[in-house]
């Protein structure tokens, strides 16, 4: 089953509390949540304090995506206000087998994201420890990005290196109807689509077809 994760970054941050419930009513699996510092990636986008009032609003899986340096340092933040799922940059740690370790035991799943240049073969140390593998298929910082069809490979890398062990594979930018049935194709069972979904004028169809590319 293919689930779907909206980004919350591609959403009407003056009425966030409606678009995450039109998402929830849609259909959504999961909300997708960009966390940004402005040095990891060049961009800011919102902290746990913004996490913990949505928690209120929703009963969705709240997968949490720091895009951040020393993650360790907020990673409890976000913990705390409700998030689900920790997913951290390889790129971004230095001790990242004490950072996966930290987060399980906080009671959450644990994540590595990869940006488009990071081979695959840098996950495989750390598969015991994971839930999640989060591949970006444009350059992390912004939304409404092209996904680059490149890294379709490195999608099908990752589902190999995965075999059968109990890990998510979640796919990341420019994902719309097209091009998450190629990711889907490859491997993918995870699809963040932000402003496909956000700026819809039917959230629930584009989520409908967004699933359907992996029947």
């Amino acid at each position: 089953m293919v689930l779907i994760a909206p980004s919350l970054l591609a959403a009407d941050f003056g009425h966030l509390a409606a678009d995450i419930k039109t998402v929830e009513t849609a259909g959504a699996d999961w909300l997708h949540l960009d966390i940004m510092d402005g040095h990891f990636v060049p961009n800011l986008s919102f902290g746990a304090d913004v996490v913990r009032q949505l928690r209120l609003l929703s009963k969705l899986f709240f997968d949490v995506h720091l895009m951040v340096e020393e993650p360790e340092k907020f990673m409890t933040q976000f913990i705390d206000g409700g998030a689900d799922q920790i997913t951290v940059h390889y790129e971004a740690c230095h001790n990242l087998d004490t950072v996966l370790k930290n987060i399980k035991t906080q009671g959450v799943c644990a994540g590595i994201s990869i940006k488009p240049d990071t081979p695959v073969c840098v996950l495989e140390p750390f598969l015991d420890s994971l839930d999640n593998i989060l591949i970006m298929t444009v350059e992390p910082g912004f939304g409404g990005q092209k996904f680059m069809s490149r890294l379709l490979p490195k999608i099908k890398e990752t589902a190999k290196l995965i075999g059968n062990r109990p890990i998510h594979l979640e796919v990341d930018g420019g994902i719309n109807p097209e091009t998450a049935k190629l990711c889907v194709e490859q491997g993918a069972n995870v699809l963040v689509a932000g402003s496909a979904v956000f700026k819809s004028d039917n959230p629930a169809e584009v989520i409908r077809l967004l699933r359907q590319s992996g029947e």
